[in-house]
């Protein structure tokens, strides 16, 4: 994660693989364009100047403090029809797509947005100690805090293990449960306490920072993110209308999986048994993946933004 910055601002945030979202979405004047996941707006404010005044961007966000962003945009676009709806991506795309709501371009940015790394109170980083929280929507009841006073300790052994892939999920989930027993663990530093204490010593020092992996877990785990991005991407996909571009950036393993599945799914046609002589499925692809390798950020961008070290780009067109 990033260290703790200035807040950060739409004008001068710098999304992830820029060009190559620009470049694989293709936005041309007049379309529909949907950013799923808006954060501080850095991919809609490239997108909407590509729409050149004419078309629509829908904005969806479940944190409350996207809208000031939002707003940013906004005044800053001109001849673009722009409204956010806030939410779950998952939930609004559904309750759109219901509605007969048609796009061009979906865009799915996943994972944490700079204005919650950037801010120490939001609880999202290990590397600034702050109160242990983690809720992207801050109306949500359920904060990291809760789960780590309240979960058993197999509860957290399976979702440090599950969502953080992490070798010592057992010695983590162990000595949280321990030391909740003696004083509460409210804060971000009293968690990366515990975990280096719980992890063999050469562990502590080797790739990454020592409590990265149980961090993300709590925060895919609070959010439910997984379950969000199963449910969204068939939402996605239904609101686009023929020729309409899908496009995800995942940074972690466990998102990836899953829409390379969706797509590879959505893109496959005949599902008859190699021995049938002719096909009788009848099943057509519904999608052509634009992305036959997953698409990486260059050095050079890396170098210029070190958080998209671990993205990773997947895009399809509807058929």
């Amino acid at each position: 994660m990033l260290p703790n910055v200035q807040q950060t601002d739409a004008a001068d945030h710098v999304p992830v693989l820029a060009e190559e979202v620009r470049e694989l979405l293709s936005i041309q004047p007049g379309e529909t364009i949907v950013d799923g996941t808006f954060g501080a707006g850095g991919h809609s404010r490239l997108l909407a100047a590509d729409l050149q005044g004419s078309g629509k961007l829908m904005a969806i966000d479940r944190d409350p403090t996207a809208r000031s962003y939002f707003d940013r945009v906004k005044a800053s676009t001109r001849g673009v029809q722009m409204r956010f709806l806030r939410g779950d991506y998952a939930v609004v795309l559904s309750q759109l797509a219901g509605n007969g709501v048609g796009a061009d371009a979906v865009l799915l940015d996943l994972g944490l947005s700079s204005m919650q790394v950037d801010r120490p109170e939001r609880g999202f980083s290990y590397a600034t100690d702050a109160a242990l929280d983690m809720r992207m929507d801050t109306s949500d009841e359920l904060s990291a805090a809760d789960v780590i006073a309240t979960w058993d300790e197999r509860e957290l052994e399976k979702i440090f293990r599950t969502y953080g892939e992490e070798r010592y999920a057992r010695q983590i989930a162990r000595g949280i449960v321990r030391r909740r027993s003696e004083s509460p663990i409210e804060r971000t530093g009293q968690l990366v306490d515990v975990v280096r204490a719980s992890i063999p010593a050469p562990a502590r020092f080797g790739e990454g920072h020592p409590a990265k992996r149980v961090f993300q877990a709590l925060r895919i785990e609070v959010n439910h993110e997984l379950e969000s991005l199963e449910a969204g991407l068939p939402a996605a996909f239904e609101m686009l209308r023929p020729g309409g571009r899908l496009l995800v950036i995942s940074f972690h393993s466990l998102e990836d999986r899953i829409v390379k599945r969706f797509l590879r799914d959505r893109a496959r046609g005949c599902t008859c048994p190699p021995e049938f002589p002719i096909c009788v499925c009848g099943h057509e692809p519904e999608l052509r993946i634009l992305t036959p390798r997953i698409v990486r950020p260059s050095a050079r961008e890396v170098d210029h933004n070190p958080r998209a070290s671990s993205a990773r780009l997947r895009a399809a067109v509807k058929i």
